[in-house]
């Protein structure tokens, strides 16, 4: 009985910002020349950059997924409700873009590296990835040394500890067992370890 109501309400809600990004949405929609220009150009740099930041060191792939985001973006367009702002629902596509490209690319890599023996880790002795991977101060370090991996340890790395992903989810969106992946972090944190120090 209220739905109407209070979807008329929510709507004077919007703020200026989401009432421009549907009406940019709106010119998409319509196949406006001028408004796909303008939707690719306001948004493409911060997708550039997000995704080279999370693809390192292969950031000569950010421009293929870049556009696989807006295609993927203007396919599901009609959806968009501007409940968050354009770049926040572009960002949460190229997520998932990136998402895929980890779990496509390590499902390849573990289907060939067949190691079974998990590297021993001392304890007390290594600094903490988390502490790596998360101190703003050291960000920078932190992105040399990543790009300075083999691919495979590089996007483990940051598909566990930037994107947030447990073993077991890596696991299973690779179809390989959590301890194959357990390895490969291992190994990973390993060649991480030496790289940092040799900074």
């Amino acid at each position: 009985m209220h739905t109407t109501v209070d979807r008329e309400h929510s709507s004077t809600m919007l703020s200026e910002g989401s009432r421009e990004d549907l009406r940019l949405v709106e010119g998409v929609l319509r196949r406006d020349r001028k408004a796909t220009a303008e939707f690719v150009e306001k948004h493409a740099g911060a997708i550039s950059g997000y995704l080279k930041r999370r693809l390192a060191p292969r950031i000569d792939l950010a421009d293929d997924l870049a556009q696989e985001v807006f295609l993927a973006a203007w396919t599901h367009l009609k959806g968009f409700r501007g409940e968050a702002s354009l770049r926040v629902w572009l960002l949460g596509i190229a997520r998932h873009k990136v998402e895929d490209h980890y779990r496509s690319r390590l499902r390849e890599r573990l289907a060939i590296d067949d190691e079974s023996e998990a590297l021993e880790q001392t304890a007390g002795s290594d600094p903490v990835i988390e502490d790596w991977l998360d101190a703003g101060r050291l960000e920078e370090k932190t992105r040399r040394t990543i790009e300075k991996l083999p691919e495979h340890y590089a996007m483990v790395l940051q598909w566990r500890y930037w994107e947030r992903r447990s073993s077991q989810e890596m696991a299973a969106a690779t179809g390989r067992s959590e301890k194959a992946i357990e390895r490969m972090l291992a190994r990973a944190r390993e060649q991480f370890k030496k790289r940092w120090n040799d900074e």
